[in-house]
């Protein structure tokens, strides 16, 4: 696993409306990935809210209902563990290229923090849980809120 050369992200979200869309499956790894986007979006001073859906695959079109419905990000977060079929594949393809195509079509940030995993213990060991080596959900939830103040000095 490497997580060298990550960023320090410190941004102020004051005044940014972001919702984190997460997946249920393997619930250990995605509430630790919930709580880890909940402290980032916190600590950056945005207001969120929480949307819960089903899995990965539902990520895309409920994340692109809420960023038409006035959200200014999304963070995306959905665990998918690796089994002996293809389904792993689909579905991973299917968010990822899913959630690039909302970000493009909206043209607001999709933070990713879907984990495509061999094993649930790589997922537990990214989930932001004591123990684990990384904070996905955080790393999510600050690229989010980054890409959106970016987006708006843009804009400006």
């Amino acid at each position: 696993m490497s997580g060298a050369g990550a960023p320090t992200i410190e941004s102020n979200g004051a005044g940014l409306k972001v919702t984190i869309v997460a997946g249920q499956w393997h619930e250990e790894i995605s509430n630790g990935l919930l709580a880890g986007a909940h402290r980032a979006l916190a600590t950056a001073g945005a207001d969120f809210t929480e949307i819960r859906v089903p899995g990965s695959f539902e990520l895309p079109v409920v994340s692109k209902a809420a960023l038409e419905a006035g959200a200014d990000a999304v963070v995306a977060l959905g665990v998918i563990i690796r089994g002996g079929t293809p389904h792993f594949e689909y579905v991973s393809a299917a968010a990822t290229d899913g959630l690039t195509r909302v970000a493009l079509d909206t043209g607001k940030p999709v933070g990713f923090g879907v984990l495509t995993l061999d094993d649930e213990q790589q997922g537990l060991d990214r989930a932001g849980l004591p123990g684990s080596k990384e904070d996905k959900g955080a790393e999510a939830a600050e690229a989010a809120v980054a890409t959106a103040l970016v987006l708006r000095a843009l804009r400006a």
